[in-house]
């Protein structure tokens, strides 16, 4: 039996109540809905936000990080005043000011294979705000194996994707994309950069999917893939498939049960930070700052882009870009001591382990990167 709405509820969704494929009952279908946001960054947001404005009346919230101030150019749920809070808790204070009638809960740990089970179990569908590949997989696994809706989004840079998956009535993210990407080959937000209304764009959109199924109005994105360009104002939908030889949703599926996605996406996932570098080939900012007086100092390498230079840099290091730095090894002294270094540690320790697989030996990754640098040595260097 659906909840019945209050004087109050009746005001607040007027503006619902007037649309005849949502109405009172529709109303009362959502306040009896749960969903599931993995995720409260730039797409979690935008959905948290318009699922509690539209009366959903369950939601979960899933994440295990806090707020930074780099945050605020796209989370638009948290605020200057939640800087350093968990975002969860962020998150939610303002979807109870924004709907205080709403019941939201949270999660703060990591949503992986021995978590996820049982976070998900109670709600009816899961939404998608996640940023990387293993909590992708999960997500769809955790909706297959429970039989319910994924409401997928994903944004890179200028770009954004859509889709539905549910393996009951149609393909699920593993029938599109089989196998993950090569490990680096997709650089996440931090490392790459997006613009920050895309996910904006992308997190209303998912939000509006689950409203839908929730209604059980319209045509929703199952079956449909939407590739969007902001640069462009384009949109392109790709028709999808069931795979009938998927491993996850097809007769012949032989994925019955979780499975450590951080090792078959060969990525840390969710809650990991990259930490690819033995202890004896790291090097923190204190150390290295006493390296840098004595007679014969390490060179530095940095492994950024060309437009995070400009925002940060060391006069006299050595630049190649990680992504040129396979083809360009013969430009390195490998007589000498090298400390490889980003923005924040992550790139840097993969090319340190490069450096050490193709045959250097004094080779040291910057520990927190450049920012650590500023934070802990320059405090005049600019931080981003």
């Amino acid at each position: 039996m659906l909840p019945e709405l209050n004087q109050e509820e009746y005001l607040r969704y007027s503006r619902h109540l007037l649309l005849p494929e949502v109405g009172v009952e529709g109303q009362r279908k959502l306040k009896a809905a749960s969903v599931l946001v993995v995720g409260t960054g730039g797409l979690g947001s935008p959905v948290a936000m318009y699922l509690a404005a539209a009366g959903v009346g369950r939601i979960g919230l899933v994440d295990f990080d806090v707020v930074d101030a780099s945050n605020l150019q796209r989370q638009i749920v948290h605020g200057t005043s939640t800087v350093g809070k968990l975002k969860v808790d962020s998150a939610r204070a303002r979807l109870l000011d924004l709907n205080p009638d709403i019941r939201v809960d949270t999660y703060n740990y990591p949503f992986i294979a021995e978590t996820a089970e049982e976070i998900a179990a109670p709600y009816d569908m899961l939404v998608d705000a996640t940023d990387n590949f293993p909590s992708r997989y999960l997500v769809n696994d955790i909706c297959a194996l429970q039989g319910k809706p994924d409401v997928y989004g994903s944004i890179f840079r200028f770009e954004g994707q859509l889709s539905v998956f549910d393996a009951r009535t149609g393909p699920c993210y593993r029938c599109v994309f089989p196998e993950p990407p090569p490990p680096d080959t997709v650089p996440s937000c931090s490392a790459a950069g997006v613009l920050g209304v895309l996910p904006g764009t992308i997190g209303t959109l998912q939000a509006t999917e689950a409203i839908k199924l929730i209604l059980g109005i319209g045509t929703t994105m199952q079956g449909r893939l939407m590739l969007y360009d902001a640069q462009d104002m384009s949109v392109q939908f790709v028709k999808l498939r069931k795979n009938p030889h998927c491993p996850l949703c097809s007769a012949e599926a032989t994925i019955h049960e979780l499975i450590d996605y951080e090792a078959f996406c060969g990525v840390p996932g969710f809650a990991s930070e990259p930490d690819l570098v033995a202890p004896n080939h790291r090097m923190t900012p204190e150390e290295l700052a006493a390296r840098l007086k004595e007679a014969n100092p390490p060179l530095l390498l940095d492994v950024r882009e060309p437009m995070e230079v400009s925002v940060s840099h060391f006069p006299d290091a050595q630049y190649i870009p990680m992504g040129e730095l396979a083809s360009r090894l013969d430009e390195l002294d490998r007589s000498r001591e090298i400390v490889v270094f980003c923005r924040k540690g992550d790139r840097s320790s993969r090319a340190t382990n490069l450096l050490l697989s193709a045959g250097f030996e004094h080779v040291y990754n910057l520990t927190g990167g450049i920012n650590a640098w500023a934070e802990k040595v320059d405090p005049a260097m600019m931080q981003y």
